[in-house]
């Protein structure tokens, strides 16, 4: 997630309360998966962003939490739509916001089966929207969240890679999925070898994201999962236009690019990699 904010309300949906949610998850094709997206944050009606997606081949949608009423939202429309997950938690730039409430909220939406990932959560020392103490501090809270409930860990990192692997070693995280990967390929080694599973954006196929592009080449294909993260980091094709989850394809397609593979062959491995990542998607 990049930039906009969200309204303070949360209100816990019906599932989480005890109450049997409207969405049973039937079973779904298995197309693309569109690891990371907000689609509480794009200017369309959601059901039409959900069968667009779906039509265009992308059937899992992980829609992620940036705080409660987000996560709560994202909760909303998993429980609403076939083939739509959701995850909770605090982004690093609202981190300041995270106390006994806001984490008591994140722990109770994570009972729910379709909330799939922690987070997501992470180190911000480029915006820095919230003091650094703050952030590493939050980020914690989520390692230990994740370890208690046994569901991967969403990582947001941007000008702090040095200090986000040194906590992620420190507390011994597990289950990480480094969403919208910007290291090098070096960084993109030392993560696979840690066991993580590293993510790719749009933004991998701007033109001067050429160390982007090496990193994905340097990784083992099982170590690699795709993204949108809509509506940011639109595909270069489309760039300065809000992104969406259709857009994973462009994502893919770059990585058979600079690995030398078949499209189809990166799709098939990035959707089981998902599903492994994730452990819960149906």
């Amino acid at each position: 997630m990049t930039e906009r904010g969200l309204p303070a309300e949360v209100e816990t949906p019906a599932s989480v309360a005890g109450v049997e949610g409207s969405n049973p998850q039937d079973a779904v094709d298995t197309g693309a998966v569109d690891t990371h997206c907000h689609l509480f944050l794009i200017d369309e009606d959601p059901a039409a962003l959900v069968e667009g997606a779906r039509a265009a081949g992308v059937d899992m949608l992980v829609c992620v939490g940036i705080d409660p009423a987000s996560s709560v939202r994202s909760l909303e429309l998993a429980e609403s739509f076939r083939g739509v997950f959701a995850t909770a938690g605090m982004h690093p730039h609202t981190a300041s916001e995270l106390d006994a409430k806001a984490e008591g909220a994140i722990e109770e939406l994570l009972g729910s089966p379709l909330v799939v990932g922690v987070g997501e959560t992470g180190l911000d020392f480029y915006r820095m929207r919230a003091p650094r103490e703050d952030q590493e501090r939050a980020f914690r809270v989520h390692v230990a969240l994740a370890r208690e409930t046994g569901k991967p860990l969403v990582v947001h990192v941007r000008d702090a890679w040095p200090e986000a692997m040194a906590l992620l070693a420190e507390e011994r995280a597990e289950d990480v999925v480094l969403h919208c990967f910007t290291g090098d390929a070096r960084l993109a080694r030392e993560a696979a070898a840690r066991g993580y599973w590293v993510s790719f954006a749009g933004n991998v196929t701007y033109p001067r994201n050429g160390p982007m592009r090496e990193a994905a080449s340097a990784v083992e294909l099982d170590r690699l999962v795709v993204e949108t993260d809509s509506p940011f980091l639109a595909p270069q094709r489309l760039r300065g236009r809000d992104n969406r989850p259709t857009n994973v394809h462009d994502v893919i397609e770059q990585l058979a690019e600079v690995r030398g593979e078949a499209v189809e062959t990166v799709r098939r491995a990035t959707s089981d990699n998902a599903r492994s990542a994730f452990r819960t998607l149906l």
